[in-house]
């Protein structure tokens, strides 16, 4: 697809047939180094593959232990109760309530991080799960006034940053994209009806991954300005994620 016009080429155009925007390798190619692990990890899921093993490590240390306190200290409180602990957005995200609640999310996760990585690339991927997942838990907060934690809000922010692309591209592409999604966007807010599942956290996630995906858009020609200020919020995500968790062992080494 050409980055300029998004009119449909042939892999061996090096000129747009229709724009005459000159072309380099696919977006893909440029994101496929050599093989991670012997070819373990796929690279269309390397950046999902990470955040998975992140949530698996931590279930695992709660499971195995259930005095570290992850989860007390790391869940999303009503409003009223999180005196200051913002960290509390940030790390419910990572953390999960049970077996049934992990295995869920991370089965929805794997394919749907490789969608969106693979039509954003992986800094859009890394900022839309961080935004979602703060909208996510900060609307729960607010809204909800109950404790929560689970990736989900992050997972209904790659949604709506998929429901995004295929609402704002005018392509065959967009149409099957938004047809596709928005399926996704109705069967997800119904089963988030049922007993013991955050509704307001899902609702949050999938309006912060909408704008967020709107903002950012695909990859572009015409938009090239946004790619190094997107690597920067990305970088700035992830270490902000990293400084969440260290404010999180802090509170739990001090109780």
């Amino acid at each position: 697809m050409c980055p300029n016009c998004r009119a449909f080429v042939t892999s061996s155009d090096r000129v747009c047939p229709y724009c005459e925007m000159k072309l380099g390798r696919r977006a893909i190619e440029r994101r496929a180094p050599g093989e991670i692990l012997g070819g373990l990890i796929p690279h269309a899921r390397f950046t999902t593959v990470m955040i998975l093993l992140i949530n698996t490590a931590l279930f695992l240390a709660e499971y195995l232990n259930p005095n570290a306190g992850l989860t007390r200290w790391g869940a999303s409180l009503p409003a009223p109760y999180m005196q200051g602990q913002w960290w509390r957005l940030i790390t419910a995200g990572f953390l999960h309530g049970g077996v049934f609640h992990i295995l869920m999310n991370s089965w929805v996760l794997f394919d749907l991080g490789a969608e969106v990585e693979q039509l954003y690339g992986t800094s859009r991927l890394i900022v839309f799960y961080f935004v979602s997942t703060i909208t996510g838990f900060w609307t729960s907060s607010h809204l909800g006034f109950h404790s929560s934690v689970g990736s989900s809000a992050g997972i209904f922010g790659l949604i709506g940053a998929m429901l995004a692309f295929g609402v704002s591209d005018r392509s065959a592409l967009g149409s099957m994209v938004k047809s596709l999604y928005m399926r996704w966007v109705i069967y997800g807010l119904v089963l988030s009806f049922l007993p013991g599942v955050d509704f307001w956290a899902h609702v949050g996630g999938l309006s912060g991954g909408f704008i967020a995906g709107w903002l950012a858009s695909t990859p572009r020609a015409r938009q090239m300005w946004k790619e190094p200020l997107l690597r920067a919020l990305a970088g700035i995500s992830i270490a902000v994620t990293f400084l969440a968790f260290g404010m999180m062992y802090l509170a739990m080494t001090r109780a």
